[in-house]
């Protein structure tokens, strides 16, 4: 990843699902707060046992998902979240994503879904 921050646009937010009920002040905190990166086809955005806790979605190309000894779980399209059970659950991840092809994916600290996204997930 390059060592300067880009911001991931609302406009590449705005078609993510997940995020349709987020207020727009909301969506731009969001916006400014998530890393912009391109990764390769080939390369792992995540890795099972990884004791990180970014959440992703991808805004495009397409990842897999899998995990070991149970191979292959699911693909990954534009517009879908992943990395959320990590901030969740604050534990290690339990799968590995890979870029199937070129992919441009945004991420966020567990700080700014704490504060942003939890409540898209737990409600009180």
């Amino acid at each position: 990843m390059s060592p300067r921050h880009v911001p991931a646009s609302v406009t590449e937010l705005q078609r993510v699902g997940l995020f349709g009920s987020l207020p727009g002040d909301t969506m731009l905190k969001l916006a400014e707060r998530m890393t912009r990166e391109e990764v390769s086809p080939g390369t792992a955005i995540v890795t099972e046992g990884d004791h990180t806790d970014r959440f992703y979605v991808l805004l495009s190309g397409l990842a897999a998902v899998t995990q070991e000894g149970r191979g292959a779980r699911a693909v990954i399209r534009p517009g879908e979240a992943f990395g959320e059970v990590a901030p969740l659950m604050r534990m290690e991840r339990t799968a590995t994503v890979s870029a199937m092809t070129a992919c441009v994916v945004a991420s966020c600290d567990r700080a700014t879904f704490d504060e942003l996204l939890r409540p898209l997930y737990v409600s009180d």
